[in-house]
C-alpha cells in the first residue's frame, strides 16, 4: 500500500541534509537587520518562492519531514517571495541533521514579502523536524500574508526518549521551545518589517495540536488563537495512550488471525471507533506498536529494564511486552511525569479544534471528545469550537488509498483557521460545534464547509 511505504520512509529515512542558496527575490530590503534572538546559528536567504514549489528546488525544506501528511491532489498556492532563516537555539542533543547541522533545537522563520502584520507559529507532528508543516501548513498562510515559524521541538526521531535527564524531560522541552521560537519570532519581524505584529495565532496537528492546546493554557498571552487539529491528548489519569494502545497491541494480532469477537470487542472498548477496521492493520505495522514503545520509554523507561524502547511486535506474555502495559498499575513517578506535561483544558485564548471520526492512531473518543469536555468543566466552553470530521483519520496521506473510504481533514482545516482569525478580529463568531459529513463536496480533497450538518457528536456510553 503506497500511504505505508511512504509514511514508514518518513518515520525511519536517513536525516538528509538540507542546504543550498536558492534564487534570490527582489526586495528583502530589511535582511541585514534580521538576528534571531538567542540563536546559536542562524542563516538568511531571500527567496523567489517561500512555499514548497520554491523551496523543495532551492534547497530550503526537506520533502523527508513532511511526506505523507496530504493528500495528492491538494492544491497548494505558490510563488510567494521573502526571507528564510534557518538556525538552532543552544541544545545539547544532536538527532536533527537538517541543514547538515547535526544539532536539536533547529527551526525555520519565513517572511513574505506582502505581510499582513501577522505571525502563525507551529511545532512539528510526531517526531518529526522543523520543515514537516511545509506543505499543508506554511505554503497556505504565507500566501495569505502570515509570517510562519516551526520548530523541531528540540528533539525528533525514533530515539526522542533519550533526550532529558529524567522522565518526561524530552516532551516537557517541546513546551520550552515552541515558547522560545513565539518571542523570537516576534522580535524577528519587528526587526525586518519595522513593526511588531498585531497578532500571533498558534497551530498545528497530532503532536503540534497538542503544544497548541498547551500554549493556550499556559501561556494565552503571547497569543490571540490557535487551530488544534487532533492534538495528542496526555493526561495524569487517563484516557492518554498508555490506556489505550496496549490494548491494540494485545487484541489486534487475534482479531486479524481469526476474527475473534472479544478481540474486536476489547479494541472498540479501548476508545477504537467502529469502522476504522480498515486501518487497523497500517497502523499496527507503521503506528501502534513504534508510538506506544516509544513514548512509554519517554515516561516509564523503567518499565522493560536495560532495554531501550521495549520489544518491537512482541505478543502477550513475552517478557517486558508493550502489550502488557498496564498503565494505571504503574509506580505515582510515572503517573506524575505524564502529569507534568498533561493538558487542562483552560484555554485563555479561541481556539478551533479538529478530529477525524476515523482517527485510528488518536481516537476520536480518548481524544478530542475528552479535551472537549475538559474546556467545559474549566469554564471555557466560549473560548472553543468543535468540529468532528467524518471519515477523517489521522493523516490525510491515507485517503490516496482509500479515497471511497476516507476523507481529508486539511480543507477543513484551513476553512476553520480562516474562522479562528475573524472570530479573534471581527468578533465574528464560528459556526457552532458539530459533524462536518463526509458527503457533500465535489472536491473534498480541496473543500470544506464547517459543520454544516450542525449535528453535535454524542460520546459513546
Amino acid at each position: 500500500m503506497r500511504g505505508r511505504i511512504v509514511l514508514a520512509a518518513a518515520l525511519a529515512a536517513p536525516l538528509i541534509t538540507v542546504g543550498g542558496t536558492g534564487a534570490a527575490a527582489e526586495g528583502c530590503d530589511g535582511i541585514g537587520r534580521i538576528d534571531v534572538p538567542g540563536a546559536v546559528q542562524q542563516k538568511q536567504a531571500c527567496l523567489d518562492d517561500l512555499t514548497t514549489a520554491g523551496t523543495t528546488t532551492s534547497g530550503h525544506t526537506n520533502p523527508d519531514d513532511w511526506s505523507g501528511l496530504h493528500a495528492s491532489g491538494t492544491e497548494n498556492p505558490t510563488g510567494v517571495p521573502g526571507v528564510q532563516v534557518d538556525g538552532y537555539f543552544p541544545d545539547e542533543s544532536t538527532s536533527n541533521t537538517n541543514n547538515g547541522w547535526a544539532h536539536d533545537a533547529q527551526f525555520v522563520i519565513r517572511l513574505p514579502e506582502d505581510w499582513n502584520g501577522r505571525v502563525v507559529i507551529t511545532g512539528a507532528p510526531g517526531v518529526r523536524r522543523q520543515y514537516a508543516n511545509d506543505y499543508i501548513i506554511s505554503d497556505w498562510v504565507l500566501d495569505k500574508g502570515y509570517a510562519f515559524a516551526s520548530t523541531d521541538k528540540g528533539n525528533t526521531g525514533l530515539e526522542f526518549y533519550k533526550d532529558g535527564a529524567r522522565p518526561g524531560d524530552a516532551v516537557a522541552e517541546w513546551h520550552y521551545r515552541v515558547t522560545q521560537l513565539t518571542s523570537a519570532t516576534k522580535q524577528v519581524a519587528a526587526q525586518y518589517y519595522g513593526e511588531r505584529p498585531h497578532r500571533t495565532y498558534m497551530t498545528g496537528i497530532s503532536n503540534g495540536g497538542y503544544l497548541t492546546r498547551w500554549a493556550l493554557e499556559n501561556h494565552p498571552k503571547l497569543y490571540d488563537g490557535g487551530v488544534d487539529w487532533e492534538g495528542t491528548l496526555l493526561t495524569e489519569d487517563g484516557p492518554n495512550l498508555f490506556t489505550y494502545l496496549p490494548a491494540a497491541l494485545r487484541n489486534y494480532p487475534a482479531y486479524r488471525a481469526t476474527g475473534d469477537e472479544d478481540a474486536h470487542q476489547a479494541m472498540i472498548d479501548a476508545g477504537f471507533e467502529p469502522g476504522s477496521e480498515f486501518l487497523w492493520d497500517y497502523h499496527y505495522a507503521v503506528y501502534w506498536d513504534l508510538t506506544q514503545r516509544i513514548y512509554r520509554e519517554e515516561f516509564d523507561p523503567d518499565y522493560d529494564g536495560a532495554l531501550q524502547a521495549g520489544i518491537p511486535f512482541c505478543q502477550p506474555g513475552m517478557p517486558n511486552c508493550d502489550a502488557d502495559y498496564d498503565y494505571a498499575s504503574r509506580p505515582e513517578s510515572v503517573h506524575d511525569a505524564v502529569g507534568r506535561v498533561s493538558n487542562t483544558g483552560d484555554i485563555g485564548k479561541p481556539m478551533i479544534t479538529l478530529h477525524g471520526t476515523l482517527d485510528a492512531l488518536l481516537p476520536i473518543r480518548t481524544d478530542s471528545d475528552v479535551y472537549r469536555d475538559m474546556v467545559r468543566r474549566s469554564g471555557k466552553s466560549r473560548l472553543h469550537r468543535y468540529y468532528v470530521v467524518e471519515d477523517g483519520n489521522h493523516v490525510d496521506g491515507l485517503y490516496d488509498d482509500y479515497p471511497d473510504r476516507l476523507r481529508p481533514i486539511l480543507p477543513c482545516y484551513r476553512a476553520a483557521f480562516d474562522d479562528m482569525v475573524s472570530w479573534v478580529e471581527d468578533r465574528d463568531r464560528p459556526a457552532r460545534s458539530g459533524v462536518i459529513p463526509s458527503a457533500g463536496e465535489d472536491d473534498p480533497v480541496n473543500d470544506c464547509t464547517l459543520a454544516q450538518s450542525g449535528r453535535s457528536r454524542v460520546p459513546r456510553s
